[in-house]
Order: C-alpha cells, then structure tokens, then sequence
C-alpha cells in the first residue's frame, strides 16, 4: 500500500485514545494546508488529548505514532523572549 509521506514527521492530537496492541485510536493533523484525521497507532496507550508525532505511515489514512514532548517546553517561558 502506497506510503502517505507528507504526513510523516507532522505532529497531531489524539482525538480518539490508542489502545496500544489492543487497537488504533484517531488523531487530527495538519497537513495539506488543512486538518485530516487518521486512524492512529502505537505501541503503548495514549490518552485523548495527547500530542503525536507521526513515525509512520501505513497507507490507507492510518498511521504509527508516538508521544510527542515539544522539546522547547523544556525550557520555560515565553519562546518569543516576551515574559
């Protein structure tokens, strides 16, 4: 099945939890110059709300995600320099 390769390395929101092994979940994704929702998996369960990297595309609208930390939020504050 052919790879969906612009939605590979895009973040999204889980809209629908993963189960893990169990089965997929959904996220919303912007892609494309929109939104596009994608049945979602991943190796351990992620909770409604949680943001995604995509690692993976499966074809088909589905996808392998893992949880995403933005690695700026780390650093506190304002990224823009304004406190």
């Amino acid at each position: 099945m052919p790879q969906d390769e612009p939605v590979i390395g895009c973040t999204g929101q889980v809209i629908i939890a993963t189960r893990g092994s169990a089965g997929p979940g959904e996220i919303l994704v912007r892609v494309r110059g929109g939104s596009e929702t994608f049945l979602a998996w991943s190796d351990d369960p992620l909770p409604t709300g949680a943001t995604v990297l995509v690692i993976e595309s499966r074809g088909s609208r589905e996808v392998h995600v893992i949880k995403w930390v933005d690695p700026l939020d780390a650093l506190g504050g304002d990224p823009a320099g304004a406190e």
